[in-house]
């Protein structure tokens, strides 16, 4: 029975699809991935994205009414260059009725913590529906013309990027209206490793959900899989899930994101970075918001400016209408040119809480709570713990959380 239950979890594998495409019956709920045998991935070829294999899903999605959840990162891959998956379905004749809008909004132009506005899009004229508003979970209401719903966008990896939430979120309100939900994989750029304090129950919101480390090392498919066979969705509902696997992919695979994932992430330093300068988010520092080099820098205009050589100006910019320390001199580190990570590194908020002129104005409490998971944390670090005795108080949970990861991942 306990071999039997690993086959739960919905995933839409490309060689038993291609004969039903066209078909537009229900698909079974226990069509699977053995977790036993994750897909193989030849060498030297290139990495497919869920989105496009789209002869995988397009069966059930024909004579369907349809909603996505996308952004801007929702695309197909071309000699051109790339098309929206928006655009794509609806030149195959697919039934969009809405689009349902993450944080950033639909074309990816609002600012973090910005609230998303319901309204229409202006290229296709399809109703979109905020789910970085009012409403983060679409209502019954929402859902009640549709008969299936396709989640498309790229995630970077890491707890408290609010994508997975929303994800989470969809997931629920399809499995309680009893709508399928297909998600659509893409790579994770880090998902080499797992790392940084475990969210704590008490703490949980929507930077993070569900008590997993702060990188928890998965693809937004085998994550998916995970919160739907732990479950960890309300009232323990699962959702009838179908998640579109990669192809030559693994967690060591290399992967240049071709769009920003959001205004602030621009390139591959600022997503490596992202995990241990992203915890600056629930301080007063500054982590590159408001420049070209978003988490590639930090600073302060209360840093000691006798330890740093490095500074620069904060000012309003694409993604950051209002950034810390606006207009101020900050003094801090330059780390745009430090190699890749694989690890969450607490040296830079410690290096600037140890260079604070004036400690009481280093942490927003509340906020640094949300996004460390923990309140723990903070009180490390104001009582002169070293990184390394920090790091320590984190492996028992660690360990815990890669037992659970390992029994959903989909790939090598």
């Amino acid at each position: 029975m306990a071999f039997l239950s690993s086959f739960k979890s919905t995933v839409f594998l490309w060689f038993l699809i291609v004969s039903s495409c066209g078909n537009t019956e229900k698909q079974p709920k226990n069509n699977t991935i053995s977790q036993n045998n994750p897909i193989e991935t030849p060498q030297n070829k290139p990495i497919i994205v869920g989105a496009n294999s789209t002869q995988d899903y397009i069966g059930m999605l024909k004579g369907k009414k349809v909603g996505v959840v996308a952004n801007l990162t929702s695309v197909i891959f071309n000699e051109n260059g790339h098309t929206h998956l928006v655009d794509s379905l609806l030149a195959l004749d697919i039934d969009i009725k809405k689009v349902f809008a993450p944080e950033h909004g639909f074309r990816g132009q609002a600012d973090a913590g910005e609230k998303v506005k319901d309204g229409l899009d202006t290229k296709t004229g399809l109703p979109l529906i905020s789910l970085y508003g009012k409403n983060r979970k679409p209502s019954k209401a929402l859902l009640e013309d549709l008969d299936i719903v396709v989640f498309d966008i790229q995630d970077v990896g890491v707890r408290f990027y609010t994508f997975i939430a929303t994800l989470q979120l969809v997931m629920e309100a399809c499995a309680e209206n009893d709508i399928p939900i297909v998600v659509l994989d893409r790579p994770n750029p880090n998902a080499h490793y797992v790392d940084g304090p475990t969210m704590e129950k008490e703490h949980t919101g929507f930077l993070g959900m569900t008590t997993i480390p702060l990188v928890y090392g998965m693809t937004i498919g085998e994550y998916a899989i995970m919160i739907n066979e732990e479950g960890w969705l309300t009232d323990k509902v699962k959702a009838d899930l179908t998640v579109v696997p990669l192809k030559n992919y693994t967690h060591d695979s290399e992967y240049n994101l071709p769009i920003r994932p959001s205004p602030n992430l621009p390139n591959n330093t600022s997503i490596n970075l992202y995990p241990s300068l992203g915890l600056l988010e629930g301080t007063n520092i500054n982590a590159g918001r408001g420049t070209e080099f978003q988490f590639q820098r930090y600073g302060a205009s209360f840093l000691d400016s006798t330890q740093y050589h490095f500074k620069y100006r904060p000012k309003p910019n694409f993604g950051s209408k209002s950034p810390k320390e606006n207009n101020k001199v900050c003094y801090g580190a330059d780390l745009s040119e430090i190699p890749s990570m694989k690890e969450v590194s607490l040296r830079w908020i410690i290096d600037a809480y140890t260079n604070t002129t004036d400690k009481s104005k280093f942490f927003n409490t509340s906020g640094f709570t949300k996004h460390a998971g923990t309140a723990k944390l903070q009180q490390q670090i104001e009582a002169g713990l070293s990184e390394e005795e920090i790091k320590a108080t984190w492996q028992e949970d660690l360990k815990e959380f890669k037992a659970i990861r390992k029994k959903h991942l989909l790939y090598q």
